[in-house]
């Protein structure tokens, strides 16, 4: 089993001390010390050795050195620049590695495509939880060739990404992130397990990439309807779920949808508008935006 020698209190404590770093809250920096976690997180990677891995917030790079082993080409996403200096030094060990300083949110796939080597074709990483559900959201929609994600997250946000139409849990977000992936792994992971320990669970999934839409683009070829894509999808759902407590019909008329147009999207559909919005599968979303989106602005 593939393992870091930075996955553990000592070395951790010892790499901060040598380069004079501490971990910063406002970051979101918890350093993983528990190299089992490890061992499982590459485990459901599964790399066959072909890989150009992304990872956003190496920190000191406990998950990158792990990478590297079975990675053909990893490159890191860092926005501390404190510790530019540590992955300088694990790039002189290792020209499978490349590391880019700055926000991952903000760095366009082209410059990340340069870094690589080529186009990513799998994202792994510790992600800071503050931003961890936008990192993964934009990172399906704008890199294509991402086939996969395994991510460690807050529990709360693994909930999200892997809730079903009908639980609390299932929200604008899930639908979303449906239709670029689907959730295939998932293991818990306890606060002990880091430095400091975090005041929240977390949790690893997996997630891989499926076209949500090309069957729905398939059944609008053999329709009237109009082509369908995941903006007009994005759309309908965010007006859906605007106030989850009306019913979709409703929350969607106040939220920039005519009553009448609606109306016929639901008979169309076979879908009571007097459902709401948690209770609709992603392909009953997609349905409901194909025979809308003829009259989107």
């Amino acid at each position: 089993m593939t393992t870091s020698p930075l996955a553990n209190p000592t070395a951790t404590r010892e790499m901060l001390e040598a380069f004079g770093l501490a971990t910063k809250h406002r970051l979101g920096q918890n350093f993983l010390v528990d190299n089992h976690v490890i061992e499982r997180i590459m485990a459901l990677a599964d790399l066959s050795g072909s890989e150009r891995v992304l990872e956003v917030g190496p920190g000191i790079g406990t998950l990158t050195l792990a990478l590297l082993q079975e990675a053909a080409h990893v490159t890191s996403i860092e926005m501390d620049s404190e510790l530019e200096q540590v992955l300088a030094a694990h790039a002189m060990d290792h020209d499978n590695f490349s590391f880019i300083m700055g926000d991952a949110l903000a760095v366009p796939p082209t410059a990340i495509a340069e870094a690589s080597g080529g186009e990513p074709t799998m994202l792994v990483a510790n992600l800071p939880y503050n931003v961890a559900a936008t990192i993964i959201l934009q990172f399906f929609q704008t890199m294509p060739s991402l086939t996969r994600a395994v991510v460690m997250v807050q529990k709360e946000v693994a909930d999200r990404i892997a809730a079903v139409a009908g639980t609390k849990a299932y929200g604008a977000y899930t639908v979303k992130l449906s239709l670029y992936g689907e959730v295939t792994g998932r293991f818990e992971v306890p606060p002990r397990c880091f430095m400091p320990a975090p005041h929240v669970d977390s949790a690893v999934v997996r997630i891989d990439r499926v076209d949500a839409l090309a069957c729905a683009e398939l059944a609008c070829a053999e329709s009237d309807h109009a082509p369908i894509d995941a903006a007009c999808v994005s759309r309908v759902v965010d007006a859906a779920f605007a106030q989850r407590r009306k019913t979709i019909r409703n929350s969607m008329s106040s939220n920039g949808f005519d009553k009448a147009a609606l109306d016929v999207a639901f008979e169309a559909c076979g879908i009571a508008p007097t459902a709401r919005a948690e209770a609709l599968t992603t392909d009953e979303f997609i349905k409901i935006a194909a025979v809308l989106s003829e009259s989107f602005d």
